[in-house]
């Protein structure tokens, strides 16, 4: 039988283990999302918030992969529908659809449109996998994963596709 905890319990752990995250104490753990196909891997101090889909505001003459604007608590995030960006089918606006806030560490108000998030995933339990491995197409792709399910995974990698010129624009 699992042992109980109070909640002031479960939020004083919850909140030590965040604190880690964000000084890079937790390098073993991950944050996994869904985007179009794809498994990725994030890590945490890379990740920022994740939020419920909100309300985006349409842009003109941006890009089709450009989402829109969204308000998040008074600050406006660029939003990037991140299957679309990649060259994928659009992401559904739905219930499970979720927005990456990505940029607020490195000074940029952007977000990714993601599908789901998945939560951690312990970086430990996985191998790398050269053989879903392909060319490097762009910086910000890192190695390929593989779960003890067999669950492909691409870790990304957050300042250099913030970096990126084609990331940046997204004017027709």
């Amino acid at each position: 039988m699992a042992r109980r905890i109070s909640l002031r319990e479960f939020q004083a752990g919850l909140s030590e283990r965040l604190t880690s995250a964000k000084r890079g104490q937790t390098a073993q753990a991950l944050l996994g999302i869904i985007s179009g196909k794809d498994h990725c891997l994030l890590k945490l101090s890379d990740s920022g918030e994740v939020l419920p889909l909100p309300p985006l505001t349409n842009v003109p003459l941006t890009k089709p992969w450009f989402a829109g604007v969204a308000n998040v608590r008074g600050a406006l995030y660029g939003v990037v529908d991140f299957s679309a960006f990649r060259g994928g089918e659009a992401t559904p606006r739905n219930s499970e659809a979720r927005l990456l806030l990505i940029g607020a560490r490195h000074g940029i108000n952007s977000a990714l449109l993601v599908n789901r998030t998945l939560g951690l995933k312990n970086f430990s339990q996985m191998r790398e996998d050269p053989a879903a491995s392909g060319p490097v197409s762009a910086p910000w792709i890192g190695t390929h994963y593989s779960d003890a399910d067999g669950q492909s995974w691409l870790q990304l990698h957050v300042k250099p596709l913030l970096d990126d010129p084609d990331f940046l624009n997204i004017a027709l």
